[in-house]
């Protein structure tokens, strides 16, 4: 999907006062997808970042639904903190809508406190799992995760891509995320 600047801000996610930020964990830290002013790297205090997000379109289908990764409660997740081009903020948060909440469901926006290795803490938006929604995969086995995600390609590629995708930004970025890197040790194990 590519970013469009000439739709309005969906009522669902209210305009910010001052810049618009993003915090991304998935998909958003190696494809943002809009334009941007700044990506300063970032952590949140009371989620952690997990294979948990049925995906039936982007990368499944639903006979073979593939897994993305959402924001489940507890833990720390470190990411990327996205600021947006303020000329284009109400495209950009309808594009956001489009992309987390349209089309790939099971999310809920929320803002959250991002905070930066400087000790400065940043308003942000983000999109947590709705563990209440049936895209919600709920807590599986390392094995289980691993099938579902060497099993799935959907209409943006293979699950197994999304999720190489992700441990490469990690790793460019530093990030240390053991529950990623035993669940690609276990797809890679898959052939």
């Amino acid at each position: 999907m590519l970013w469009s600047e000439h739709a309005p801000a969906p009522p669902a996610l209210p305009m910010p006062d001052g810049p618009l930020w993003v915090f991304g964990y998935g998909s958003l830290m190696w494809n943002p997808g809009f334009p941007h002013e700044a990506i300063l790297p970032a952590w949140v205090e009371g989620y952690a970042r997990a294979f948990c997000v049925r995906s039936s379109g982007h990368r499944g289908t639903p006979e073979r639904p593939g897994l993305v990764v959402g924001l489940t409660p507890g833990g720390r997740c470190r990411g990327l903190l996205i600021q947006a081009q303020e000329r284009h903020k109400a495209s950009i948060l309808d594009y956001l809508w489009r992309r987390e909440m349209d089309l790939a469901d099971g999310y809920v926006p929320r803002r959250v406190a991002a905070r930066l290795d400087d000790g400065r803490e940043i308003e942000a938006l983000t999109f947590v799992v709705d563990l209440r929604h049936a895209a919600y995969a709920g807590t599986l086995s390392i094995d289980e995760t691993a099938r579902r995600i060497a099993a799935a390609e959907g209409q943006r590629g293979t699950n197994r891509d999304y999720l190489e995708r992700t441990l490469a930004e990690l790793d460019r970025l530093g990030i240390q995320d053991p529950g990623l890197i035993s669940l690609g040790r276990a797809v890679r194990q898959l052939g």
